[in-house]
């Protein structure tokens, strides 16, 4: 019935999606096994893509050839720029999305890929021949052979929902969860345990006021996610803010003792950043109020998706609660929120490719590694599929380094760390953020897509043509020299000292009132310099003047990288045996023998080892 394949996809959410796209589009014969290609990439939880972090994440996968940022493109309903009054390593874009459109449009995409193919089942188990991996077994007790396989299957392993002392199978509400494969794994050796998340219900827009909430419009001039030539928003859907308040508080804490996770029910550990309701009131017992994101679920849908009410309460103690908060005195529910409770694997268990240690040729992406959220799990499905094709094909795998990437960042975590708690990205955990803005993923990341065969060559050919004209721009603006008289007039606008004789334009630009866009306007040369670029000219612009007015904060950090990757490159061999090496500690020894770290760099971040064994190691290796 069916041939066999070069990679099989388990699984159609944000990670399958992005992994049966990238390999697909690599050249290798994939076929995406879901339990329904109408749910392809579903958002379900909140109706958006990006934010703090993930935005970064969102146009590195762009960058890098996967089709997030323009399926987003084409489906958002709002644009923001978050942190603009901060630095640029701390601007995030964030799109609320058409949800309905969203997974349609993505499956749009997919269909037009000529060597992907689908079928519509439940993968039970895995087939393994002598340590490697040679396709996978369905529910319908089918067959499918393959070379390779990628396991992306969220929260569906063993998913079990829970509203109040309800509770049931699924991998969310309305769909069945995956049961047989977490057994079969196990049998395998993989370690196995139990992670949660939430949903907040979702409410009948027709029956909200918001009037009694403040309004929260989408940027002026709104910005996109991806590279490529996908069209701007003009026009744009609300979303509102609003608060709850102590009398919601007490109407919650009415149904403390029906809910799963208070009394026990639930053993999986919940999202400590993504907490629900419930938890926030109990964590923050001091906060008087809470806030509340209402967010359009589409252009055309009534759903409203409540951001910050996320609940495992019974649903009549949710709505009672909900219809105390101002703007939801009248409303009504589509559905009540719940939680989610589902089999995850430790990433400890994976190579920095995201294969498998125990069984060759297979990957895990997505939730199953213990992550939260559509932009982690899309940055590791494209990962593992690269890597899973580079592997078929004999080529290096693409490994990205946290000076690289945040997905750099997200992976090295995984696998070094390991994870208590869903797994979500922060600029913070990034120590080179500087360097990783989401303005320049392209600059950093295309030559690297397009080396492994994914990227095309005319995303190669305008990054190249981008980053010789914004070389050349910075080289224009530090010589040329500015007269006080073509500036003053724009200066005393910005409430900026006028000049007391001619400066170079870069110095005026580190000015942080000075825009590089506003002032050339007052400068005609510099107009006619900028006038033969071609394409790209706003991002060329503002690529200019960060890399001006940053230059000796990029400088740093480029250097601590260079440093520290002198350790990056030190590899260790995987047949090391660090329980021999008796002058490392014995609790190093034991983290980095289950460990089993690509470098002496991965090592020095494992938690447990200490800088004196990795002198010892440093030494060990060089005998």
């Amino acid at each position: 019935m069916f041939e066999e394949y070069d990679v099989i996809v388990v699984g159609g959410g944000h990670a399958g999606a992005e992994a049966s796209a990238a390999a697909a589009n690599m050249g290798a014969k994939t076929l995406l096994v879901t339990m329904n290609r109408n749910g392809i990439a579903a958002m379900s939880c909140n109706p958006a893509m990006g934010g703090i972090a993930k935005g970064q994440i969102i146009r590195e996968i762009d960058a890098l050839g996967g089709l997030s940022g323009i399926v987003t493109d084409r489906t958002m309903i709002q644009f923001r720029m978050l942190n603009k009054s901060k630095g640029p390593a701390m601007w995030s874009p964030r799109a609320q999305s058409d949800k309905r459109l969203f997974s349609l449009e993505w499956l749009s995409e997919l269909e037009k890929i000529k060597n992907l193919d689908f079928w519509e089942d439940t993968v039970v188990d895995v087939l393994v021949e002598d340590g490697k991996i040679v396709g996978v077994k369905t529910m319908l007790d089918i067959e499918i052979k393959s070379k390779s396989v990628i396991l992306t299957n969220g929260t569906f392993l063993n998913g079990v929902i829970h509203i109040g002392e309800k509770n049931f199978g699924g991998g969310r509400i309305g769909e069945k969860s995956s049961k047989g494969l977490t057994e079969n794994l196990i049998k395998l050796g993989f370690e196995s345990d139990r992670m949660k998340t939430g949903t907040p219900v979702r409410v009948d827009g027709r029956t909200v006021d918001y009037s009694k909430m403040t309004e929260q419009k989408g940027d002026e001039i709104p910005g996109k996610f991806s590279f490529t030539d996908t069209k701007p928003l003009e026009k744009q859907r609300s979303c509102h803010l609003t608060y709850t308040s102590l009398e919601v508080h007490d109407v919650l804490r009415t149904g403390f003792e029906f809910s799963p996770m208070f009394i026990g029910r639930i053993q999986g550990v919940g999202p400590r950043y993504c907490p629900s309701i419930e938890d926030k009131i109990e964590r923050f017992s001091d906060k008087d109020r809470h806030q509340l994101f209402v967010e359009p679920e589409g252009w055309d849908s009534n759903e409203i998706y409540v951001n910050g009410f996320s609940s495992s309460l019974p649903e009549d103690v949710q709505l009672k609660a909900l219809r105390k908060i101002a703007g939801f005195e009248n409303a009504k529910i589509f559905k009540p929120g719940y939680a989610i409770e589902y089999d995850f694997f430790q990433p400890t268990q994976l190579k920095n490719t995201l294969e498998t240690k125990l069984i060759e040729n297979l990957y895990f992406a997505g939730q199953i590694n213990g992550t939260t959220g559509y932009e982690e799990a899309g940055a590791q499905g494209l990962l593992a599929a690269i890597n899973s094709v580079l592997k078929l094909n004999n080529k290096e795998p693409l490994i990205l380094k946290r000076s690289e990437a945040y997905i750099g960042v997200l992976i090295d975590d995984l696998i070094t760390k390991g994870t208590e708690e869903p797994y979500r990205m922060f600029t913070s955990r990034a120590e080179y953020r500087t360097l990783l803005r989401q303005g320049n993923a392209d600059l950093r990341l295309t030559p690297l897509s397009n080396k492994v065969g994914l990227a095309s060559n005319e995303r190669l050919r305008k990054v190249n043509y981008k980053t010789k004209k914004i070389k050349e721009l910075v080289e224009y603006i530090k010589n040329f020299g500015v007269k006080p008289e073509f500036v003053d007039d724009y200066l005393l606008e910005i409430n900026s000292p006028s000049l007391k004789q001619k400066l170079k334009l870069s110095n005026i630009l580190l000015r942080p009132q000075v825009k590089l866009i506003d002032i050339i306007k007052y400068l005609e040369p510099v107009q006619n310099f900028i006038s033969e670029i071609s394409c790209c000219l706003n991002e060329i612009l503002e690529e200019t003047e960060i890399l001006i007015k940053y230059e000796s904060y990029i400088q740093k950090e480029e250097e601590l990288a260079k440093r520290i990757s002198k350790h990056e490159n030190v590899f260790l061999k995987d047949d090391i045996d660090y329980m021999k090496i008796i002058a490392i500690s014995y609790e190093a020894r034991e983290k980095l023998e289950k460990i089993k770290p690509s470098s002496i760099g991965q090592a020095s971040r494992i938690s447990g080892v200490s800088p004196a064994d990795i002198s010892v190691l440093l030494v060990f290796i060089g005998k």
